[in-house]
């Protein structure tokens, strides 16, 4: 019997944007996290013991029991989003000084969805982006299909000014798509920008005639200080209004509900929002209005209440981790102290691997964590990683910076 010669693999031919994506480290790590024994400070997750499951349970009956309302849930929606949901944003920005409409904001699924729109928006090939070093892996990913330049945003001790990153922009034969900014508790830095450097960033984002994103997702997660004025507020104070603005602030309800549910905002100008939406439709369509309309029960009626009860649980695993950091590290080890958020960053001195070490973290000390390099555009800081404290128990902060510790006290004697 003669046998069909087996046809060779499929091998297409891709996009040239293909080539600058690549699978997220953070997510491959979270494969880590089921592994019995080991304490994840990788994945900055939010810990699901937080989650109102009843309250969601209870708002998804509200809305599907009601057949009108449960007819508009199970239907195609606006591309813009909820009515209802938006018009709540509108209240919840004005209290942080953004005075806008329901023009003005677009419901996306998560906010990530939000920067991949804003990359496709403001990005041709070899464009540059302004991001700081180390700045969100997330971001990096969403913007990279975009194949732009990455320049390093610096705020404060630094010669670099626009004319700087104008030239430099220019010798490449493109221009500067915009600034991006994680200004409170930064992911993975856990850093908060202060004021001058706010207002410092707007200041230069108006001589590049360049738009700011504002990437907010942890200002609530603040556990002590006081918060600092949205950079969008004060671009607002200086240019007279939101259409004015350059700032496109973005938002989600992960950090305070639940990632699950996939819902966050996009703030910013009409012109900006207008053409997210062109976006959006050819994407998706529409978030799924089911989920806003149960979004908008729960923050039209727990918000502050689910707030509390995240900073109350957060700010005990932060302190539990920095006790334990303060207890175990090594000479020579330094780490970040933030007032919020999720995360810490490590620095080892120069010449050691973080990533090289992960094995050995691994498998010896029972912790995992993201080496810093996966942060920076440049793949360089190799002796940087990010710890999260959302997720663990503060037992398993304390028993897994013990034994994290041990491994680097003796990896660098």
């Amino acid at each position: 019997m003669t046998q069909t010669p087996k046809a060779p693999a499929f091998a297409p031919t891709f996009a040239r944007r293909m080539d600058g994506m690549q699978a997220s480290e953070i997510r491959e790590l979270l494969k880590l996290i089921e592994k019995p024994g080991v304490v994840s400070f990788a994945g900055g997750i939010p810990d699901p013991t937080l989650f109102p499951q009843n309250e969601i349970r209870a708002a998804y009956d509200r809305v599907l029991s009601d057949p009108v309302r449960a007819g508009r849930a199970l239907q195609y929606s606006t591309s813009e989003g909820d009515g209802d949901l938006r018009a709540w944003i509108v209240d919840y920005m004005a209290a942080k000084g953004t005075i806008c409409s329901i023009d003005n904001i677009l419901i996306t699924n998560g906010s990530q969805q939000g920067l991949e729109f804003l990359g496709r928006l403001f990005l041709s090939p070899g464009d540059t982006a302004l991001v700081a070093a180390p700045t969100y892996l997330g971001a990096l990913q969403a913007f990279s299909a975009c194949q732009p330049h990455y320049e390093t945003l610096r705020l404060s001790d630094t010669n670099l000014n626009a004319e700087v990153y104008t030239a430099e922009t220019a010798a490449r034969g493109g221009r500067t798509g915009f600034a991006y900014v994680v200004p409170e508790f930064a992911n993975p830095t856990g850093e908060t920008m202060t004021e001058v450097e706010r207002l410092r960033l707007i200041e230069l984002a108006a001589e590049l005639d360049a738009p700011i994103i504002e990437d907010s997702p942890y200002s609530e997660l603040r556990y002590e200080g006081v918060a600092p004025t949205i950079i969008q507020s004060l671009d607002i104070a200086r240019s007279g209004g939101i259409e004015a603005s350059r700032v496109i602030h973005c938002g989600s309800f992960s950090k305070v509900f639940t990632p699950g549910l996939r819902i966050g905002w996009v703030c910013a100008a009409t012109p900006v929002i207008q053409k997210l939406t062109l976006i959006k439709q050819a994407s998706d369509l529409n978030a799924s209005r089911l989920n806003q309309m149960v979004v908008h029960e729960l923050a039209s009626t727990m918000f502050d209440e689910q707030v509390a009860k995240a900073r109350e649980s957060y700010v005990r695993k932060r302190d539990a981790m920095l006790g334990a950091l303060a207890q175990h590290m090594p000479e020579g080890v330094t780490w970040s102290k933030p007032e919020g958020g999720m995360f810490i960053w490590m620095v080892l001195p120069e010449g050691f691997d973080a990533a090289e070490l992960l094995p050995g973290a691994v498998e010896e000390a029972g912790a995992t964590y993201v080496p810093g390099e996966a942060f920076f555009a440049d793949r360089s800081g190799p002796n940087t990683l990010r710890l999260s404290y959302s997720l663990p128990s503060v037992e398993d902060i304390e028993a897994g910076i013990a034994r994290l510790g041990a491994l680097l006290r003796q990896t660098l004697s």
